[in-house]
């Protein structure tokens, strides 16, 4: 009834979406939400063809009561649309019955980022007299002068390295490529790195063509970035929750109060929508106004 639908949008989303794994399970788990909430409410064999707003309402209230964060609950409602959207592209319905629901209304949390006295306090922490402690300046080195994603980081191969000319090329979201501009600090630690350690460790095979890699031979993890930032962060008694993540915001933060375009920005930072990249502009206006209460005889 709801299976072989559920299969097809299953594979739109995956092939003409070109959407990753953990995406696609998200969105799927949101229709499974409402065909449970339809089997315990005892409704009948109802089809997705008769799914109408009125039971979108009811089951909607029921997540509302239940709890899950605003953010939870929009997932849930986007997660619907997008299924019922779907259906009526493919004619497979008349009406969208989620076309009238809103979705709770977003407060916009502007991301961590680190000043510059932060970043050269971490840089500055790492020994460099190892193979860790190179290849951790590298990494962070590259996460801040790329504004990379953690995936990207991990998965840069010696393929896509430009240094010559000062670029790397990015696999981003949906396998999508970018050439982004790489800094000379970064690029000469990842030659150390690759000069005095990588070259002298025993790869596993299969792993010969990626940049960063564990002591056992393999492809560095993203959990392990995670833990290398948490455990500079705590050695430098830093006083803020930061992760890979909060060095590509910090990129973004700084270019933009540099001057930098916004659209330069987007493009570096691969996103799809400028209003993604227009959030740092808000952090603009944060550090402008700290700027103006600390400087201003008058504030």
């Amino acid at each position: 009834m709801w299976e072989h639908e559920i299969i097809e949008f299953k594979n739109y989303l995956k092939l003409e979406r070109s959407l990753s794994d953990n995406s696609v399970s998200a969105y799927l788990n949101d229709i499974n939400k409402l065909v449970s909430f339809i089997k315990r409410k005892n409704l009948g064999e109802i089809k997705y063809s008769d799914v109408n707003s009125i039971l979108i309402n009811d089951f909607i209230e029921e997540i509302y009561n239940s709890g899950i964060s605003t953010y939870s609950q929009a997932r849930t409602i986007s997660g619907l649309k997008s299924f019922f959207s779907y259906l009526l592209l493919e004619e497979k319905i008349e009406i969208d019955p989620t076309e009238l629901i809103e979705s709770p209304k977003l407060s916009k949390k502007l991301p961590e980022t680190l000043n510059i006295e932060e970043i050269e306090k971490i840089l500055n922490s790492i020994e460099l007299n190892s193979f860790e402690g190179l290849r951790n300046r590298a990494i962070i080195e590259t996460l801040y002068s790329c504004g990379l994603r953690v995936s990207e980081l991990t998965n840069i191969t010696f393929q896509n390295l430009f240094l010559d000319i000062g670029f790397i090329k990015v696999i981003g979201k949906s396998s999508k490529e970018r050439l982004v501009p790489i800094g000379t600090s970064a690029i000469k630690y990842i030659k150390k790195y690759n000069d005095e350690y990588r070259k002298l460790i025993n790869v596993k095979e299969g792993n010969e063509g990626y940049l960063f890699l564990n002591r056992r031979g393999s492809k560095i993890s993203r959990n392990m970035i995670f833990i290398i930032i948490k455990n500079i962060s705590k050695k430098i008694f830093l006083n803020k929750k930061i992760s890979p993540h909060t060095f590509r915001h910090s990129f973004a933060t700084h270019m933009i109060e540099g001057g930098a375009d916004l659209r330069a920005v987007q493009e570096m930072l691969g996103h799809e929508s400028i209003t993604t990249t227009e959030i740092y502009t808000h952090l603009n206006k944060e550090y402008l106004r700290e700027v103006v209460n600390k400087f201003h005889p008058r504030s």
